[in-house]
């Protein structure tokens, strides 16, 4: 952003978080099944997306989409309110209030890592409220857990909130934040990948469309604000979607000593299910991601431009 105005960076990123999870809740919850179901030894095994779509929507309903969206709806508001603004005010403050005539990676990425960085501190403790639900470490498979859950009824927690508040008194503030430096190196690197591709798809795309008439500007604006949100959205996960399998498997293993090495746990599942492992629920992380991406980068241009902040 070459004209920042404080709370506003951070406003425009919150609308946009809250149009992610609208958009991608339900093939987030697809994608956490797949990745915890498919890489166990025994239990419940999906085909596909598809497959475990079908399951949830013939057993739960379309609410089993939608399970674990309440911390989602919190924690991803805040965390994109957070991402945005300290990746609009990083870049401004790197870039020392000089407009640039084009994309910087020198300036985008260590911008999009510091804000990846800063994010992860919220979601994970939401992520994983989302995705455990086990009486012994009392967490929480806010996802996980439905008609076809390992878990017995009466190991159910009420609400996200009854979920986080026993984990904390169970094992302390760290409980909430199992998982955590896997997903610090998720955020960091995949939203490096995300903005540089963003940023890269925009700038070219309005070089070759800026002959375009003004009256249709909006329009346009639109499109690239899609295409370069949606590519940006595939592009993080196609680079970290392994680390967010092991992290998931992190979140919501049962044992108490099992390792929280990701690298670690990437390689025994690579040994036991291959390159497919450790892309477990790459088909609705894909499918989620163009469109939850552009829906946020839409948002965001959209706020950014209704707040009278200029973008670069």
């Amino acid at each position: 952003m070459a004209e920042s105005s404080g709370y506003k960076d951070y406003v425009a990123g919150l609308l946009a978080g809250v149009a992610t999870v609208i958009t991608g809740h339900p093939f987030d919850t697809v994608k956490v099944k797949l990745q915890k179901h498919n890489t166990e030894t025994h239990g419940i095994q999906y085909k596909n997306g598809l497959h475990c779509t079908a399951r949830i929507l013939s057993t739960e309903g379309v609410k089993g989409l939608y399970r674990g969206a309440t911390p989602s709806f919190v924690g991803m508001a805040f965390e994109s309110s957070l991402l945005f603004g300290i990746y609009s005010q990083t870049k401004q403050l790197l870039q020392g209030g000089v407009q640039s005539n084009g994309p910087q990676s020198q300036v985008i990425i260590p911008s999009a890592a510091f804000g990846g960085s800063i994010i992860s501190f919220v979601l994970c403790p939401s992520e994983l409220v989302k995705y455990t639900c086990d009486t012994e470490l009392l967490q929480c498979r806010m996802q996980v857990q439905g008609t076809d859950s390992l878990v017995p009824n009466s190991s159910r927690y009420t609400s996200p909130l009854d979920c986080a508040l026993k984990t904390v008194k169970s094992e302390g503030v760290t409980g909430i934040f199992r998982g955590g430096s896997t997903t610090l190196l998720r955020e960091a690197l995949g939203n490096a990948v995300f903005f540089s591709v963003y940023e890269n798809v925009r700038y070219y795309m309005h070089l070759q469309l800026k002959a375009a008439s003004s009256s249709h500007s909006n329009l346009i604006d639109m499109g690239i604000g899609i295409v370069s949100g949606g590519l940006g959205g595939v592009a993080f996960w196609s680079a970290v979607l392994p680390l967010d399998v092991a992290k998931t498997i992190i979140q919501t293993d049962l044992e108490k000593n099992s390792t929280r090495n990701p690298f670690q746990i990437l390689n025994s599942i690579y040994r036991r299910a291959g390159l497919k492992g450790c892309y477990a629920g790459l088909g609705p992380t894909i499918v989620r991601a163009f469109p939850a991406n552009a829906a946020a980068i839409v948002t965001w241009e959209l706020s950014i431009k209704l707040l009278g902040i200029r973008p670069n």
